[in-house]
């Protein structure tokens, strides 16, 4: 058979994900990796989802976490999350709560709604490599978001236009991205919505790492900016992606939408379409270990993470050679580094595992136009300081 000839045209912008390919390399004891993006697993709440486990499996419960669910999603979860979005200025109901299979799941939903083929996805320059790969598939172009709003909303519509689409949403994380670790001014958001608003398109809020706070003053999410202004989130052109992937554990694979119920509803749909619903005693699970210790057990990650943020902060001042930058995250999991011009990273990656077996991410895979061959993500989440003061050391050996 030729497969080829069957495909759709979209097969052809599906790419295997450079990130998913460099965690294979963990399973290698003498790699030190920076690579993967992923939680400590030795911070892992393993008790707590051992007693939710055999409570939602016990006798008079079993019934209902192995049966089918609603597409929604189980309604005490979207309950609890509903709660805390109110915290943090996103006053909503479950109603406004769809729980998907991570937030991946969710960025994938979006673009199927939203995005027909030449449509315009407006992205950071670099963005998260797993938001390219979900919105691919729908095959749209990408222009670079501009959220200090120094570009006008006219030029964006007439590029989409001259494309043959229109501009459909502008994707953003804004708290310690993937891949740079840095936040959104809050200006630079409200710039956002007043784009949006100029076009007439979706914001898609990509929240995985807003809970990752370790220092600074905490900004309210783009959503909660435009309910303040609009005064009900069923006026809000914005769609609000979280996760528990980062917080309590990504196996499980528990995320959620919150948005204006009209989109929601339309999401359902959908859900319905392609898995019916998502693991129903693993968001049975979710709902009681985040009930028992959700804050307490934010509190232990950011501890932990924020040390190894400091040490590698520290370890890249005294080792690293002039002419490579780097940021300062407030949070989250990454430091974004940029070499000299003319540098690549992916030909240092191959270099570094073959001489000092060292892994990282090249950041070219980030840029929708495969730009930017001379930066690099570097994850402190899986290293502890001894590994970080050594894969550092041997990084900057090798950049000298």
């Amino acid at each position: 058979m030729q497969w080829t000839e069957v495909l759709a045209t979209r097969n052809t912008r599906m790419k295997a994900s450079e990130i998913r390919e460099l965690l294979k390399l963990l399973d290698q004891p003498d790699i030190i990796s920076f690579a993967g993006g992923i939680p400590d697993p030795a911070l892992f709440p393993v008790q707590a989802f051992r007693d939710a486990f055999a409570e939602a499996l016990a006798d008079g419960q079993a019934a209902a976490a192995l049966q089918y669910s609603v597409s929604e999603g189980y309604r005490p979860l979207r309950d609890w999350i509903a709660e805390e979005m109110g915290k943090i200025g996103i006053p909503c109901g479950a109603d406004n709560i769809l729980i998907t299979s991570g937030s991946q799941q969710a960025l994938d939903y979006l673009g199927k709604l939203m995005l027909s083929p030449n449509d315009t996805a407006l992205v950071g320059w670099p963005t998260y490599l797993g938001a390219l790969g979900a919105f691919n598939a729908y095959e749209p172009r990408y222009d670079r978001l501009d959220p200090l709003g120094n570009r006008s909303a006219d030029s964006f519509a007439e590029a989409a236009a001259a494309a043959g689409g229109r501009v459909k949403f502008a994707y953003l994380s804004v708290d310690f991205a993937n891949p740079t670790g840095e936040t959104l001014a809050r200006a630079a958001r409200e710039a956002v919505l007043d784009l949006a608003e100029q076009l007439d398109i979706a914001v898609i809020e990509d929240a995985a790492y807003q809970t990752l706070r370790f220092d600074g003053e905490a900004i309210p999410p783009i959503l909660a900016l435009e309910i303040a202004r609009k005064g009900n989130i069923e006026a809000c052109r914005t769609l609000y992606c979280g996760s528990f992937s980062k917080s309590l554990a990504p196996g499980l694979r528990v995320g959620w939408i919150c948005g204006a119920k009209e989109v929601i509803s339309r999401l359902v749909l959908m859900k319905q379409a392609a898995d019916l619903h998502s693991a129903t005693t693993n968001q049975i699970v979710t709902e009681k270990v985040a009930r028992a210790g959700f804050d307490a057990h934010v509190a232990k990650l950011r501890e932990v993470y924020s040390a190894r943020r400091d040490h590698m902060l520290a370890a890249l001042a005294r080792e690293m050679p002039d002419g490579v930058r780097w940021t300062q995250p407030e949070g989250g999991m990454f430091v974004w580094l940029t070499l000299p011009e003319g540098m690549d990273a992916a030909d240092l990656l191959a270099r570094s595992l073959a001489t000092e077996r060292v892994a990282f991410v090249p950041g070219r895979a980030f840029f929708a136009d495969g730009s930017n061959g001379n930066t690099l993500r570097l994850s402190f989440s899986c290293a502890d300081e001894a590994a970080i003061d050594e894969g550092i050391k041997r990084l900057g050996r090798l950049l000298r």
